[in-house]
């Protein structure tokens, strides 16, 4: 018992400190190893316990963030049983592999099952990949471009596969070649993905730049405004700040989300100010505003362009539950053709989602602008995986939230310049980013490794009945036979 109470804190500090808004990337490599070291030498219900136990007591470092953002306490609490509970099933199957002397598929069904878990939440959940831990990683540059092949899934996989395969190793049932075996196999893996990540990270081609300023203001009375009137004001304020990143070489300025409320048709009073700030500044102004018009509200971008007569808008495609439930989606993507190269827009909760950026990728966008809020705990963490998108879809991103941190990075997800929004009263910074598309495989092909990791897992398990059939069926025929 003392070994499975142990098991539990490892793997509860380890997970506490490793996952959340400021994770420590090497920890969560070995999140998983104490109970997968444990679970072929006790029962079954014991160590899906360990697993379980362990995994919640981690989760504990996001309730304070979830109270903070309003998450009702039942949603919480499958926020932290839901992945314990499959934590807890990767953990069971592995430990069945061990115990048949399969090291290579006990290595695999974890990973398997983790990342089925987590394509599911992608491609079904309104949060999409939030959660994922492919996150925890956004320090660890050279495995992070392994999402440039098989995508956020993929970082996750190696972090699964690893603590998985050495616990295999550690199985008292291995043979010594099934550990040779996959102790090569681990390595090989381990290799050709830093391999792969620190060439990728060497071998950027030179390409257009442009310099981008972003400005934000954390003050109260800044953050939202609901009437029009105060959001003229706010309007105002913002432009008389638009000359100081110009006057530092900013080409193009990003304007957080929603920074006040616009009601048709006094719009087009608002779009004059702006174009009039873009024709003065000779610079692009992407401003995200609440638009009202009649019954319907949108969570729009609107881009004013030098000389450009018509305003270019975008309608923000995924909206924050129960927070965003009054706006309309939209369902087209907005991209500009400069000399530079070519510019998209989204805004926010966009990035969660990879489909979208895949678009954007396969339009050849290299450069995506970004109004966004976050919450302020997770301004880091929220920012970090915006980054993992311009990884997967091979696109720059200049993204200005309220509550967040100014972020400017490049495809390979290096950060060029950051600012926290609550460094000044008007936060700003002005950087120079190359407007560069990198093909990547990811935004040819799409989810083919999370779908190929639902193959596998659906394998693994009918594997794992038919061998438990089998060997009930030798105990019955070994009984008949004594019985005789």
């Amino acid at each position: 018992m003392s070994l499975c109470v142990a098991a539990i804190g490892a793997t509860a500090v380890l997970l506490f400190f490793g996952t959340g808004l400021h994770p420590l990337w090497p920890l969560m490599w070995f999140a998983p190893l104490p109970a997968l070291l444990l679970a072929p030498r006790i029962s079954r219900r014991l160590a899906f316990a360990v697993a379980t136990c362990g995994w919640i007591i981690g989760s504990l470092n996001m309730a304070s963030y979830m109270r903070t953002v309003e998450v009702p306490l039942p949603v919480m609490l499958l926020a932290m049983v839901g992945p314990a509970a499959i934590f807890g099933l990767a953990v069971l199957l592995a430990r069945a592999f061990m115990l048949r002397r399969s090291p290579w598929l006990a290595a695999l069904a974890v990973p398997a099952v983790w990342v089925t878990y987590e394509f599911i939440q992608q491609i079904t959940s309104p949060h999409s990949t939030f959660g994922s831990i492919a996150y925890t990683q956004m320090n660890f540059l050279p495995v992070l471009q392994v999402a440039s092949l098989i995508g956020a899934v993929g970082i996750s996989f190696l972090l699964m596969f690893f603590p998985a395969a050495i616990a295999a190793l550690a199985s008292p049932n291995a043979a010594p070649r099934q550990r040779r075996s996959l102790a090569a196999g681990v390595i090989v893996v381990m290799a050709a993905a830093l391999a792969f990540g620190e060439w990728r990270l060497h071998s950027a081609p030179q390409s257009a730049e442009v310099t981008v300023g972003l400005i934000a203001s954390d003050e109260r009375q800044n953050v939202f405004p609901e009437s029009s009137a105060k959001s003229v004001r706010l309007f105002h304020d913002y432009i008389e700040h638009i000359p100081e990143l110009t006057a530092q070489g900013a080409q193009v300025v990003v304007i957080p989300e929603k920074l006040g409320v616009v009601v048709d048709p006094e719009t087009k009073d608002v779009d004059a100010m702006f174009e009039q700030a873009a024709a003065q500044n000779k610079a692009t102004i992407v401003v995200g505003v609440v638009r009202r018009s009649g019954s319907s509200a949108f969570n729009e971008a609107r881009v004013y362009q030098p000389g450009q007569d018509e305003v270019l808008d975008y309608s923000k495609h995924h909206m924050l539950p129960a927070f965003e439930y009054m706006f309309v989606p939209g369902k087209t993507r907005t991209e500009m053709q400069q000399p530079s190269g070519r510019w998209g827009v989204a805004i926010c909760k966009d990035m969660d989602f990879p489909k979208l950026s895949r678009q954007y990728g396969d339009d050849g966008v290299g450069l995506m602008l970004v109004p966004a809020w976050d919450f302020g705990s997770d301004g880091w963490l929220h920012g970090r995986m915006a980054i993992l998108r311009g990884i997967e879809s091979g696109f720059s991103i200049a993204r200005a939230p309220k509550q967040g941190v100014l972020t400017v990075t490049d495809d390979r997800g290096r950060v060029l310049a950051e600012l926290n929004t609550a460094a000044a009263p008007f936060a700003s910074l002005v950087a120079r980013v190359p407007v560069r598309h990198a093909e990547t495989l990811y935004a040819r092909l799409g989810d083919w490794f999370g779908w190929l990791n639902v193959a596998l897992l659906v394998a693994l398990i009918v594997d794992a009945f038919r061998g438990a059939r089998t060997r009930e069926l030798g105990r019955v025929k070994g009984r008949v036979a004594n019985i005789a």
